[in-house]
């Protein structure tokens, strides 16, 4: 059997009617299993955990991300973490028996259905994508929901599925394929957030460094 993972973010981490309505939405679904569901309320964002074979994983994917829209409206959303959406971004990760470039052309079919079901802006990032100012989830989310409506206006923004068309309640959303993702939170004792970036931004080059090593 086929094992992708889906880690999809939502912009939603205090509302548990809206988590259990999550959990629900794929229990029907063959082939998917949900794994975890991980809340934050300052972030007001929540971490999903989904695995399954190709066909189940799209279909759980898609399922529990209408419910997020259904759920989730970002002209109220206030949260620390960074988001462009509701449906903020949706990673595809090989696990067994599958490769990456599987988990590329499922991370386009469901940009593709999403779009055109949500009528929202679809971006494709690192493995999925084929432009290379597109590729890091930090370019594409740059200017975050309150600046995604100006960002559509460009050309070089234009999604890569959807209208480049504003959706005042959804956002716009990123999806694609990439590998193992480890994340945890440090504390910083100083205010000032300048630390914080070249921090982050530290471990951003060593992280992309380490994994060239590791797949060139």
């Amino acid at each position: 059997m086929k094992i992708i993972e889906c880690v999809p973010n939502y912009s939603e981490g205090k509302n548990f009617h809206t988590f259990e309505l999550m959990r629900q939405s794929v229990k029907n679904i063959t082939n998917v299993s949900l794994l975890s569901l991980e809340p934050d309320g300052d972030y007001n964002r929540v971490v999903v955990t989904l695995v399954g074979n190709e066909k189940g994983i799209l279909q759980g994917a898609l399922a529990v991300s209408r419910t997020a829209a259904s759920q989730i409206d970002m002209r109220e959303h206030k949260g620390e973490h960074p988001r462009m959406g509701a449906i903020d971004v949706v990673p595809f990760v090989p696990v067994k028996n599958t490769n990456m470039q599987e988990c590329v052309e499922i991370s386009k079919a469901f940009g593709k259905a999403l779009a055109e079901e949500l009528d929202i802006p679809v971006y494709l990032y690192e493995e999925a994508s084929e432009k290379a100012w597109r590729k890091s989830l930090s370019d594409i989310r740059k200017g975050e929901y309150e600046g995604l409506s100006g960002k559509l206006k460009g050309a070089e923004w234009a999604p890569d599925f959807g209208a480049p068309t504003f959706n005042a309640k959804l956002g716009g959303t990123v999806t694609g394929a990439r590998f193992f993702l480890v994340a945890y939170n440090v504390n910083i004792q100083y205010p000032e957030i300048t630390y914080a970036k070249d921090i982050a931004e530290t471990f951003q080059n060593f992280s992309f460094s380490l994994r060239n090593r590791f797949i060139g």
